[in-house]
């Protein structure tokens, strides 16, 4: 047979080769039976109910231990889905007009699933696929039916679905999983972000026909890192594609162990190269790769896990233990960016049409002060004797600024009156996710110690496009011009103001991205961990005078495609 090859979204770097395992769910069909009493249908809702409440909480603590808090909080969600009272009381009103509760929550959840799904909006059509996954979950429990999502791959393989659910994702064996692929889905998807934790290779939005392209045991390869997939290869591409898998794997573990030491310019230059983490297990893997400190520690899983806000204690608790891993590293901890894509349950949130440009980071923290000041005193506690610092997300103006640096300085009188120790020096910076921000750096410096760049909401705030949306996904380019040009003119204008000026957006682990940021002059890279040896490893074969000249260059050009191709040659050039 000859090889044909499939091109999707480059979504988690890795190569696979192997057998395909294509995931078609299961059929759960309803059965016709008489009905029971009103009670006795919902008492049996109850019970399934509570089965997938104790199935959920397995997979929680199943990838909790496998990838950690944050990645596991989608599983809290679920949970509390199941309790959800428009849910329940769709449920309840079907079974009094007499409906078996099998009916009445395949009625129910397509009913809730429809009403989020009719919103034109990423984020509800996700959730429509939650209610969905949940619903599912329960209607097997009910069906009297064993749990065999992905149970069925028996051998080491490659899985292909039209799409994964987080319970999907979660049931993957990594010892059974050389990668996936998934004909939907976007870079942000569960599954995408699941797949770059546990570094497995992954292609998503390949396409809605892709399952009547592949057959179940075909031989595939994969590349997450091109996109690129290639059925029944010959076997020139898989001799290739082996040296190339093996090539890449040999040079990881080099750079891992070289990663150990500071990084530093061709010419001695040092350049902080630091992780983002969500908590203590992703602070402890950021140290194994060559991680010289925290530039990005996400505090919304605090607020994401439980029915409830995070007491101080608890948050003072993580923070500190964080702090201790890092060893006097330095970290930055931003504080609650919630909303947007990331409601906790305990907030009324309002219907929205666009959560990204709604009620979400700073401009809760200001409206809701006390969960802001328990926050900044839990973090001021744990401060003490360590290299912390202050980050305030999505900040558009100095006005926002000033009052979030007011609540810091009114948490310090107050444990001050209390005779509470705390860390009274601590540097206060700002991330610039907002066009606004970029191009007030020069006024903002007024009031922040430090600038931190989040490419990912600038990219999509600069573009106006949703960076969640596979539709657009071409369209979401970290190297457009104009992006280029925004990053640049805030690390001059913090530059010029004396200012520390970070990155701890995607680009930052970007290799097309660093020679161009290097020549910007950015101080400190923050990325996932994994990209860490590769990024020192490249910034150690870079001149000052060699980024500034790539940087110029690519700076010349006028569309995100010519900068795409002039930094393949640049990298080609150095490798």
């Amino acid at each position: 047979m000859t090889e044909k090859s499939f091109k999707g979204i480059p979504a988690s770097d890795g190569i696979a080769i192997g057998p395909v395992f294509c995931y078609i769910p299961a059929e759960l069909t309803v059965p016709v039976r008489a009905t029971g009493s009103a009670e006795e249908e919902l008492a049996r809702f109850d019970a399934a109910r509570e089965r997938a409440r104790v199935e959920l909480q397995g997979l929680y603590d199943s990838i909790e231990k496998r990838a950690g808090k944050e990645e596991a909080s989608i599983f809290v969600a679920h949970q509390e889905m199941l309790y959800d009272p428009a849910l329940e009381g769709k449920i309840r009103e079907f079974v009094e007009i007499g409906q078996t509760a099998e009916q009445a929550l395949v009625n129910a959840t397509d009913e809730l699933a429809d009403l989020l799904a009719s919103v034109n909006d990423e984020l509800f059509a996700a959730r429509a696929l939650d209610v969905k996954d949940v619903g599912r979950r329960v209607l097997r429990i009910l069906l009297g039916l064993p749990d065999t999502a992905l149970g069925a791959v028996a051998e080491p393989s490659i899985i292909l679905a039209e799409d994964l659910t987080p319970s999907d994702t979660a049931s993957l064996n990594p010892s059974l999983t050389l990668g996936f692929i998934t004909a939907q889905g976007g870079l942000t998807s569960h599954s995408a972000i699941l797949a770059r934790t546990l570094g497995l290779p992954a292609i998503v939005g390949m396409g809605i026909n892709l399952l009547d392209h592949v057959y179940n045991g075909a031989f595939i390869v994969m590349d997450g890192r091109s996109g690129e997939m290639i059925l029944e290869p010959n076997q020139e591409t898989i001799t290739r594609c082996k040296q190339i898998k093996a090539q890449r794997e040999s040079q990881l573990q080099i750079l891992k162990s070289a990663a150990l030491k500071d990084a530093r310019t061709a010419e001695g230059r040092r350049v902080e190269v630091a992780a983002n983490v969500g908590e203590t297990a992703s602070a402890l893997n950021a140290i194994e790769y060559g991680a010289e400190g925290i530039g990005l520690l996400r505090t919304e899983f605090l607020y994401l896990e439980d029915t409830q806000p995070p007491s101080e204690e608890k948050q003072f608790r993580i923070y500190r233990e964080i702090f201790e891993v890092m060893s006097g590293r330095p970290v930055i901890v931003r504080t609650l960016d919630i909303g947007g894509d990331k409601p906790p349950s305990y907030l009324p949130f309002p219907d929205e049409l666009n959560p990204f440009l709604g009620w979400r980071a700073i401009r809760i923290s200001l409206d809701e002060p006390e969960l802001f000041k328990t926050q900044i005193r839990a973090i001021l506690r744990a401060a003490i004797g360590h290299r912390a610092r202050i980050m305030f997300p999505m900040v558009s103006d100095l006005d926002e600024l000033r009052r979030a640096r007011d609540v810091v300085e009114a948490v310090k009188r107050d444990l001050k009156s209390a005779s509470v120790e705390f860390a009274a020096d601590i540097p206060v910076g700002i991330m610039v996710e907002t066009p606004a921000a970029a191009v007030l750096v020069d006024v903002l410096a007024e009031a922040s110690d430090f600038f931190s760049l989040g490419t990912n909401d600038l990219t999509q705030y600069t573009l106006a496009v949703d960076r969640g949306n596979a539709k657009v996904a071409a369209l979401f380019q970290p190297l457009h011009p104009a992006v280029l040009r925004l990053i640049r003119q805030t690390i001059e204008a913090g530059h010029a103001k004396g200012k520390w000026v970070g990155m701890c957006g995607e680009l930052a682990g970007m290799t097309k991205a660093i020679p161009i940021l290097l020549g910007f002059g950015l101080d400190e890279f923050s990325m996932n961990p994994r990209a860490i040896p590769e990024a020192k490893h490249l910034i150690g074969k870079l001149t000052d005078d060699k980024a500034r000249e790539i940087a110029s260059q690519a700076m010349s050009l006028g569309t995100a495609a010519e900068i795409e191709k002039y930094m393949k040659a640049v990298l080609a050039e150095l490798d």
